[in-house]
């Protein structure tokens, strides 16, 4: 990661307009950022203290759970557990979601502070998931939220 480039990119065009790709790889046992389209280990780690940190720079984390991203084989619930607990400012995670109820295991694990977007699992992509079902799934949470 290029610190100043971070720093000047978000000094020039505002941290409000930045959202930081964070999308990372579980290493022997920590979640490290993953580059070079996923193949590649940095040796960043993803932690309270990274994210912490890095929300200085951006108004929005995008973190795609690279072991789980287009297998529909389920979410990565430790991350978005991770997500939750630690991100200072929105967080959106990717990876994994195969079926309606992964959208409520995020909403548990994340403590209802993770966004999720859905991709391949859509039928509107060749998927299974409904984007219909999907969209009045976020509109539901949207309004139990409002009325919170």
């Amino acid at each position: 990661m290029d610190l100043e480039r971070l720093k000047e990119l978000s000094r020039v065009v505002g941290k409000q307009r930045l959202v930081l790709d964070l999308s990372c790889r579980k290493k022997e046992g920590e979640y490290v950022i993953a580059t070079d389209r996923w193949q590649k280990f940095s040796d960043v780690h993803l932690d309270q203290k990274l994210l912490d940190f890095l929300a200085q720079y951006a108004d929005e984390f995008l973190v795609h759970g690279v072991d789980v991203e287009g297998k529909k084989l389920g979410i990565d619930e430790e991350l978005v557990a991770l997500l939750g607990k630690y991100s200072p400012i929105p967080v959106t995670y990717a990876g994994g979601v195969t079926i309606m109820d992964d959208l409520e295991k995020i909403n548990v694990a994340g403590m209802g502070r993770v966004d999720v977007t859905v991709g391949s699992a859509l039928n509107i992509f060749g998927g299974n998931l409904s984007y219909k079902d999907v969209v009045a799934w976020h509109s539901q949470q949207y309004q139990l939220a409002k009325a919170s």
